[in-house]
């Protein structure tokens, strides 16, 4: 809500872009309130309302706020490539403006903001990992740190989706490397269902056309298919090489991974939708906000291209200028960074070990009689439970006499 914050106290009739979810997800009575606000609804596939709404309004004298890299990314070191949306807009309000005044004009202001904690909220963080790790079914990472824990979320997620689309991991691969193999697939999963004549350089080019592909052939046998794989690359692609580039990591981008993987994979109950809607940080944050220099449009002769090149120069300096201040303050709390180094040897914990000894020894035979480990006097039962057409399963394997239990899904994988 902080450009609610902003345009309160600078430009209190702005209008504002949001996502369709955002405007009429919760029900008539939040669609009132958030229309009340002036949000303009972005509806996929269908934004020339919005657009319309928003030139109108610019031609007023308003100011129109957009998000340009798009959909929260929670990347707060890094400007992802921006949308054409707020160029495109700004160029058609000005030509339309330049018709009824010569001299009209029309501006694209970016405006940067970095939210940093006032105090340490590593606990508040191990606890959301503990919510995530309970809602995805995977075993707690007691004992491990806040980045290796946080690490071992995307990497349990990295190896699900391995072991889906049959993806061997080598032992030498980075976390990076496993990721890119792991996107490649999809994409030619993906291509090949859309039969593509010629593979896309692009996954983000390739994700966009076939959005629009599924919208446009709903009715068609493969739709099913086609929505799982690109849900499947939209998910990965957010995670970009952002996490993977520095040899540290702060205490907020931890925070921020944290929060993908909740906004992203946690859903179902009443407390996911509100997180999705209204995310609450661990702890109370400072926004420092800038202002880079504002491009006129009535002055560029450049292109659309050449324009956002410009506008995410300008947003990248002005990171960059907040970051060297952090520096060299010392306020930012920093790790090292586990998907920099790769893969993390402490990632299973000495239970998850056991858990994984168990297993192995119940592949050649799941009736077999085995001892609890942990208590020494119940017998574990073994329950097998499957999860897809192609044959998964989960392992269910529980003591009746102390109650420790476990899921190894695909006979590889641990959830408490």
């Amino acid at each position: 809500m902080l450009d609610k914050e902003i345009s309160a106290r600078l430009c209190p009739r702005a209008a504002f872009w949001a996502t369709n979810g955002v405007v009429n997800g919760l029900g008539k009575l939040a669609q009132k309130f958030w229309l009340a606000n002036n949000l303009i609804a972005q509806i996929p596939g269908n934004s020339e309302p919005a657009r319309e709404h928003s030139i109108d309004w610019a031609l007023k004298g308003n100011v129109v706020l957009l998000h340009a890299e798009g959909a929260v990314g929670w990347h707060s070191n890094y400007v992802a490539p921006l949308m054409p949306g707020a160029v495109e807009m700004a160029n058609e309000a000005l030509k339309r403006g330049r018709a009824a005044d010569p001299g009209f004009q029309a501006f694209v202001a970016p405006v940067v903001w970095k939210l940093v904690f006032e105090r340490d909220v590593e606990p508040k963080l191990l606890s959301e990992c503990a919510y995530v790790e309970g809602r995805l079914k995977i075993e707690p990472g007691e004992g491990l740190s806040l980045p290796e824990r946080a690490y071992r979320l995307y990497e349990t997620l990295l190896e699900w989706d391995e072991e889906d689309l049959g993806i061997e991991e080598g032992p030498a691969k980075t976390f990076a490397g496993r990721h890119r193999l792991l996107v490649a697939a999809v994409c030619r999963k993906l291509a090949e269902l859309l039969a593509l004549d010629k593979p896309l350089s692009e996954p983000s080019e390739l994700l966009r056309i076939a959005r629009r592909r599924l919208r446009e052939a709903k009715s068609d046998p493969a739709a099913p298919q086609i929505k799982s794989a690109i849900d499947r690359l939209a998910l990965n692609l957010r995670l970009g090489a952002y996490a993977f580039d520095g040899e540290t990591v702060t205490q907020e981008e931890l925070a921020e991974h944290i929060k993908r993987i909740r906004n992203d994979y946690c859903k179902g109950t009443m407390r996911d939708t509100l997180n999705r809607y209204v995310p609450r940080p661990a702890g109370p944050r400072t926004a420092i906000i800038r202002v880079p220099e504002a491009i006129a449009m009535h002055e560029f002769e450049g292109s659309v291209e050449d324009a956002l090149m410009l506008l995410r120069g300008r947003m990248r300096e002005a990171l960059d200028d907040i970051n060297g201040m952090l520096a060299v303050s010392g306020r930012l709390t920093t790790y090292p960074n586990p998907f920099h180094a790769g893969p993390i040897k402490a990632s299973l914990t000495p239970k998850s070990k056991q858990w994984v000894a168990i297993a192995q020894q119940l592949t050649s035979d799941p009736a077999r009689s085995l001892t609890c480990p942990f208590c020494g006097n119940g017998t574990l039962v073994v329950h097998d439970v499957p999860f897809d057409p192609k044959g998964g399963f989960e392992r269910w394997i529980n003591c009746p006499h102390c109650n420790e239990h476990a899921a190894i899904r695909h006979g590889s994988q641990i959830s408490n």
